[in-house]
Formats: structure tokens, C-alpha cells, sequence
């Protein structure tokens, strides 16, 4: 199949699916249902294999989902360092816990958006999916019952073409337009968030993932392609606008030193690669799923604090969730794919709002860490009995 984006006047007149978004969660799910033999639509305004913000970290349960898709080798191929240890280092006090092997995970991966987003969306075109790069899902259309039946893709020049579709999902991240189309509430809204500087750094000599805690700090280390390491500082959102009047890198550094003096020295001794980058934060949600003709997957659907690095894994599990329940159709599948999410996550996101208040003493975080460790345990242990749970019932998380 040609990796070209496809013209918007070769679209087909309809589509099982149309997919807004084809970044990991889009690209995901437009590859499994494309397996499944299904006619998937992936429209999005982004080049191939571009860029975004994130901090890379996949948990267990994403790397367990590439493998049981088939495309881990593809990650490790790209050069992405395997992650055989994850170390929680508190003031004085650092705890370095080893990843064992087992369901199919020699360790953990933090790739780099330029390698796993194009890696996933390969795989969708080569099962059948037809990807549109560089416009947009801009309209749907509603027939007399409120179902959405038809999507508008942006054209060249200005020229809209529609197309016709038993479902539209979108997978356009925290901001989804698709979400604000059909009206998909908020259901649920975060606390606090927590603002971050992320750079680059090359050669920084540190193996595994490392993640340093102080109060009202955070800071972590993750190794990913080309010999470059994501170091991200996290803060108050107060603190980040107060300090970054003064520029990203005093703010930058200024929280490194707090956190971990020796990461600082790491960092100051390293070449920067690429350019420093700001997030003020946003509350983490949970947005109302599904409804009749549209769902809502990755960032769109659900977010909460990169904090706790989750959001890949996130993604990746709830796109086989959906793509299960369309597989097995109706609204009531898509009813179970919401239950199933909000079941599953509301663990993760809660643990993660109370590591994001900064409201903790060292001693409390500890406890925390373990509360999301055994969180994304039960998320592991769904992953691994997925295929002998029905679609429509796997909301029913024992």
C-alpha cells in the first residue's frame, strides 16, 4: 500500500469507520479494525511521522500490547533502548525496582513519537486503512434520530468532501473538535495538574527509567531513541507562571537542582538536543464515551496528568477496548466499551490527581507509588485475559 496521504477525491462515498486522529490512539484502532476485515477511514491535519509532545514512558501494559500485536520487534528495531529497571528516588533514599520478564515483556520502551506513531499507522495502512494526512474532520452529520451518519473532511483548496459512516471516532486528543461536535460532557474533572519543562538530552549516561521526588517537585529521566534522554521537570502551575517570566531554562534548572542535584550536574554536563519545551498543564478528565454513531478514544476521551507517564499505555489499551466493542456492534457494545474504561481507569486517574495535588510528604508519595502500582497491575491483568472476556462484557472488570 502507498504511504502517500490519499486525496480527499478518491475517498469512497462510506466507511464503516471514520477515524479523526492518527496518532497512537487513532493509528491503534484504525490497524485493529482494519484486521478485522472493517473499511477505516484515518483523517488528520498532522505530517506522517511528526512530532508531539509526550513523555514516551510506555508501562507493562503497553509494551504487552504491541506485542500481542506484533510490533514490539519494530519498536527495538527503530533503536529504542529496553528499560530492565525503574528507580523512585526520594531526597536521600532511592528505590530500584527490576522489570521481570514475563507476558511476553523483556522490559519496558520509551520511543519516541517520530518512531511509534508512524509505526502504528503503517500497520493500519498495511491491514487495509485508508489514511488522509494533512486535513481535517471538520462537520458531521445527524439523521432525524441524532445519529451521526456522514463526516466532512476538509479538501484541498478549500473544497469539503462528505462521506458517509456508521461511526465516527475521534482520536484528536485533550482538545478533540469530534468531542466538542457531538457534545460529549465532561463527566469527570481533575483536581490539580502539574506544569513541566521537557528537553532532550544527549548521552546522558543514565540506563532505565528514574523519577525524583521533592516536595512540590517532581523530576525524571527517560532514555529514549538516538542516544537522547527526556528529562522533564514538573511543578505547580502557580510556580510555573511566577518563574517562567524568567525564562524556561533558569525555571528549568532552578527545579533540577531542588529535586536532584546530581541530575542537575548530568544535565548541565550534557548537549541539549532539540530546544526546551513548556506545558502548563491541563485538570485531567473523563469525557462521556460513546453515543449514537461516535466514540472517543485516547487524550480525547480520557486524560490525566503525564505526571505518572501513563498516557501511551492508556491509549493503547483503549483503543483494542473500542475497537472490540465495533467489532461486535451495537450501541450496547459501546455502552460496555465506556464501562469497561471508566472502570478500569478511575484508580489510575484518581492516584494520579492526589501525586499531581503536590500535597504529599515523601513518606505519602511512597504509599501513592504503590497504590498506582497495583493499579496498573489490574490493567495488566485485563490485558492478559482479553481475549477470553466477550467484548460486550469486558466493562465487568472482576
Amino acid at each position: 500500500m502507498s504511504r502517500h496521504p490519499r486525496q480527499t477525491s478518491a475517498l469512497r462515498p462510506h466507511y464503516d469507520v471514520v477515524i479523526a486522529g492518527a496518532r497512537v490512539a487513532g493509528a491503534a484502532t484504525a490497524m485493529l479494525l482494519a484486521r478485522r476485515g472493517l473499511r477505516v477511514l484515518v483523517v488528520d491535519p498532522m505530517r506522517r511521522g511528526s512530532d508531539t509532545l509526550s513523555t514516551h514512558a510506555l508501562m507493562r501494559g503497553g509494551v504487552m500490547q504491541l506485542a500481542r500485536w506484533g510490533l514490539l520487534d519494530a519498536i527495538r528495531e527503530a533503536g529504542t533502548p529496553t528499560i530492565r529497571t525503574t528507580s523512585f528516588h526520594y531526597d536521600d533514599e532511592t528505590i530500584t525496582v527490576p522489570i521481570k520478564e514475563r507476558d511476553g515483556v523483556d522490559g519496558l520502551y520509551a520511543p519516541r513519537r517520530t518512531v511509534i506513531d508512524p509505526i502504528l499507522l503503517d500497520a493500519a495502512e498495511a491491514a487495509g486503512a485508508e489514511v488522509v494526512l494533512g486535513h481535517a474532520v471538520v462537520d458531521l452529520h445527524r439523521d432525524g434520530d441524532g445519529r451521526v451518519r456522514r463526516a466532512t473532511v476538509a479538501g484541498i483548496s478549500g473544497r469539503d468532501v462528505e462521506v458517509e459512516t456508521d461511526l465516527v471516532i475521534g482520536a484528536d486528543g485533550i482538545r478533540s473538535r469530534i468531542a466538542q461536535m457531538v457534545g460529549a460532557e465532561e463527566q469527570h474533572v481533575a483536581t490539580y495538574r502539574t506544569a513541566s519543562i521537557y528537553s532532550y538530552r544527549r548521552d546522558l549516561g543514565m540506563e532505565g527509567f528514574h523519577w525524583f521526588y521533592s516536595v512540590e517537585a517532581s523530576v525524571g529521566a527517560i532514555p529514549t531513541n538516538d542516544g537522547d534522554t527526556c528529562v522533564f521537570a514538573s511543578l505547580p502551575p502557580a510556580e510555573f507562571e511566577l518563574g517562567r517570566s524568567g525564562g524556561l531554562e533558569p525555571l528549568y534548572r532552578e527545579v533540577l537542582e531542588q529535586v536532584s542535584p546530581e541530575l542537575a550536574r548530568r544535565v548541565a554536563a550534557t548537549e541539549l538536543s532539540g530546544k526546551l519545551r513548556g506545558f502548563a498543564g491541563v485538570r485531567g478528565f473523563l469525557r462521556r464515551a460513546a453515543g449514537p454513531g461516535w466514540a472517543l478514544v485516547g487524550d480525547a476521551g480520557y486524560f490525566k496528568d503525564p505526571l505518572t507517564a501513563h498516557g501511551i499505555t492508556d491509549a493503547l489499551r483503549d483503543a483494542e477496548l473500542l475497537a472490540r466493542a465495533v467489532v461486535a456492534g451495537g450501541d450496547d457494545a459501546l455502552v460496555g466499551y465506556q464501562a469497561t474504561r471508566d472502570e478500569l481507569v478511575r484508580g489510575l486517574y484518581d492516584v494520579t490527581d492526589r501525586i499531581a495535588s503536590f500535597d504529599w510528604t515523601l513518606e505519602e508519595a511512597k504509599v501513592l507509588h504503590l497504590q498506582l502500582s497495583k493499579e496498573m497491575n489490574l490493567e495488566v491483568d485485563l490485558i492478559r485475559n482479553l481475549d477470553q472476556v466477550p467484548a460486550v462484557a469486558a466493562g465487568r472488570v472482576a
